[in-house]
C-alpha cells in the first residue's frame, strides 16, 4: 500500500534545472531516492542503477530527459523511469512528490523504495499467427525479448540455445569465475513463464530461409515469422602441437568452462599459464592470481596494446602485476607438452624463444569467432570473411527477409565518431543487448527507427575500466589525462582531430559524459582537449546526431 514518506534534510523543491540530489527517506532504513530537475519539473525516482547498483547522483542527466549510469552506460527515461539503454533490465521506480508543512514528501511503497527499482509486468498469454524464434541465449537475446514484450508484442517467442540454462550475466564468468547459476541468471525462470517465452535446450544445425524454419540437432523444426540470430562467439583455440591432444587446456565461455577451470585449480597453489593478453586473459589471470602462480603470455609489447595503446596497456599491466601476475610479452607460443607425472595432462608451454613455462593448467584467451557454423551450408546467405553476417542499421541481415543478426555474429554500419557508416563487428556485452533492444522494438513496431547508441564496455583489471566509442577506422593519437601512475586516468583516442573512443579508470562519470557527447556529435576534439577543455564542463544539446 502506497503511503507518504518525508524526505530528510530538504524543506522545499529548490533544485535548479539539470541538478540531481540524493536524499534519505525518513522512516525507511537505508531508503533513498534521487531528485532530478529538468525543464522546470522535479522528478523523484530510485537512487541506484538497476544493473549493478551505481549511485545515479553521479550519473549524467541530459536535456532530452535521459539519466545515464556513471559505471556501465545504462540509461533511463527521466519521465517514466523506463530503460532506454543496456545493460540495465529493470526500470527505475518513480514517485509522486508533494510539498506540505515545510517539508517534501514522496508517495510510494516501502518495498519499492528499498528495492530501488520497479518490478516489470511482462505477463503474456501468447497468441496469433506470428512467431519470433531467437537462436542463442546471451545478452542480445535478453535485450530482444524484453523489448518485444515491453513494446506490446503478444505473439509466441521461442529461444533455442545449446546452453542448458536460461540467459546469464556472462561478464561475471571471466571477471569473477562465478559458477552458481542462481547468481548468474539475468532473469529467474518464472519471468519467462509469466512472459510466455519458451526456452528450448538444443543446438541449431541449419535454417531454411525460404520455408522460414529452424532445424536442430534433436531432429525438431521450429517455424518462424521473424528470426533473430544471436548465437554469439566460439572461443578460438591454438592449432599448435599438444593443444588438441592434452587435457587441462581450457577456454572460457560457459558455466561448464568455469567449473572445469575451478576443478583443475582445486585448492590453489597451481602454476597457471594464460595465453593471450586480451580482456578475457587479463580478467581471468587477475582472478586466479590470489592463490596461484599465474603467468600471462602475450604477443604485443604491452597487454591489449592493439586496442588500448602501449601507454595504457602498461597501466593495466602494472595493476595486475601488483596482484602477483607475471607477464611474458612479445612472446610467441611454440607448443604444449605433457606433464611428467600424468602424460594426458599439460605440463608445460614452450615459447618460440626456447623458454619453458611449467603449467598445471592453461587458459586460452585468444579471441572468439562468430558462431555461425549452422549457416555455412546455406545457399541463401553469404557469410563475411570472418564468418559474421552483414547487416544494416536495423540489424536486418543483407539479402534475407525477416531475419536479424545481433551480437558477436553481426557486422553493421557504425555511425559514431570516426565511423562514417563503416562496417564493424563489436564483441561487447552491452552492444549485443542494445542491438537486441533495437530489433525487439522494430519487430513490435515496424516503423521504428534504428536505435542510436554508442558502444560501451567495461573490465575488471585491478581497477574498473570504462570505455566508450569504437576505433573501426583506427586511431593515430592518444591524449592521456589524470594520474596514470596511480591508475587514475582518462584516455582519449583520436583519428586526426576527432576523438573516436574514450577509456577511463577512477574518473567517473567521464566515460558516460563522453558517450552522451558522442551521441550528439559534440564530443570535444583532440585540439580542444590539448588546450585544456574538460568534457565534464561541456553542455549537452538535446538533439541526437547519430
Amino acid at each position: 500500500m502506497a503511503q507518504e514518506y518525508k524526505l530528510k534534510g530538504i524543506s522545499s523543491l529548490d533544485l535548479k534545472n539539470g541538478e540531481k540530489r540524493e536524499v534519505e527517506v525518513d522512516g525507511i532504513e537505508g531508503g533513498k531516492v534521487l531528485l532530478a530537475k529538468m525543464n522546470n519539473k522535479t522528478h523523484a525516482m530510485s537512487a541506484n542503477c538497476t544493473h549493478y547498483g551505481a549511485p545515479l547522483k553521479n550519473g549524467v542527466l541530459t536535456p532530452d530527459g535521459r539519466l545515464t549510469c556513471p559505471w556501465h552506460g545504462a540509461c533511463f527515461n527521466l519521465a517514466t523511469g523506463d530503460v532506454e539503454d543496456a545493460p540495465a533490465l529493470d526500470p527505475l521506480a518513480k514517485f509522486d512528490i508533494l510539498e506540505k508543512n515545510g517539508g517534501v514528501y514522496i508517495k510510494g511503497e516501502e518495498a519499492t523504495i528499498k528495492a530501488s527499482r520497479r518490478s516489470l509486468n511482462h505477463k503474456c498469454s501468447p497468441q496469433g499467427p506470428e512467431k519470433v524464434v531467437i537462436v542463442g541465449g546471451g545478452s542480445g537475446t535478453v535485450g530482444t525479448i524484453q523489448a518485444l514484450r515491453e513494446n506490446g508484442y503478444k505473439s509466441p517467442i521461442t529461444i533455442i540455445s545449446r546452453e542448458p540454462y536460461l540467459p546469464i550475466d556472462r561478464t561475471k564468468l571471466s571477471k569473477a569465475l562465478m559458477k552458481d547459476v542462481s547468481k548468474l541468471l539475468l532473469r529467474p525462470e518464472d519471468y519467462y513463464t509469466s512472459a510466455g517465452i519458451e526456452k528450448v535446450t538444443d543446438e541449431v544445425t541449419s535454417v531454411d530461409f525460404s520455408k522460414k524454419s529452424v532445424s536442430t540437432k534433436s531432429g525438431k523444426s521450429y517455424p518462424y515469422t521473424k528470426l533473430v540470430l544471436a548465437s554469439g562467439g566460439t572461443p578460438k583455440k591454438l592449432p599448435l602441437p599438444g593443444f588438441k591432444e592434452l587435457n587441462k587446456i581450457f577456454v572460457l565461455r560457459t558455466i561448464q568452462d568455469v567449473e572445469a577451470i575451478l576443478s583443475a585449480v582445486g585448492d590453489g597453489k597451481k602454476k597457471i599459464v594464460i595465453i593471450g593478453s586480451s580482456f578475457i586473459g587479463m580478467e581471468v589471470g587477475n582472478t586466479l592470481s590470489k592463490e596461484n602462480d599465474v603467468t600471462i603470455v602475450g604477443m604485443e609489447k604491452q597487454p591489449m596494446e592493439r586496442v588500448m595503446g602501449e601507454e595504457v596497456g602498461k597501466i593495466f599491466r602494472g595493476l595486475i602485476e601488483k596482484n602477483g601476475v607475471k607477464f611474458r610479452m612479445e612472446a610467441g607460443v611454440d607448443k604444449a607438452t605433457p606433464s611428467k607425472s600424468k602424460s594426458e595432462d599439460v605440463g608445460a608451454i614452450h615459447l618460440k624463444d626456447g623458454s619453458v613455462l611449467d603449467a598445471d593448467l592453461v587458459v586460452l584467451g585468444v579471441g572468439v569467432a562468430p558462431a555461425t557454423e549452422y549457416l555455412k551450408e546455406s545457399d541463401d546467405v553469404k557469410l563475411m570473411d570472418d564468418g559474421s553476417l552483414k547487416c544494416n542499421e536495423l540489424f536486418e541481415v543483407e539479402g534475407l527477409k525477416d531475419v536479424y543478426a545481433i551480437g558477436d555474429i553481426s557486422t553493421y554500419p557504425y555511425h559514431g565518431p570516426g565511423g562514417n557508416g563503416s562496417l564493424t563487428r563489436i564483441e561487447h556485452w552491452d552492444v549485443a543487448q542494445n542491438a537486441g533492444r533495437s530489433v525487439g522494438l522494430h519487430i513490435a513496431q515496424p516503423t521504428s527507427k534504428p536505435k542510436s547508441f554508442i558502444p560501451v564496455f567495461w573490465s575488471a583489471l585491478g581497477s574498473q575500466l570504462r570505455y566508450c566509442g569504437n576505433t573501426v577506422n583506427g586511431w593515430d593519437d592518444l591524449i592521456l589525462k589524470g594520474q596514470p601512475d596511480e591508475g587514475k586516468f582518462a584516455a582519449y583516442y583520436a583519428k586526426g582531430d576527432e576523438v573516436v573512443a574514450v577509456a577511463s579508470m577512477q574518473m567517473d562519470p567521464i566515460m558516460t559524459m563522453c558517450a552522451e557527447l558522442m551521441r550528439r556529435g559534440k564530443m570535444a576534439s583532440k585540439s580542444e582537449l590539448q588546450s585544456g577543455v574538460n568534457p565534464l564542463e561541456l553542455s549537452l544539446p538535446a538533439e541526437v546526431k547519430i
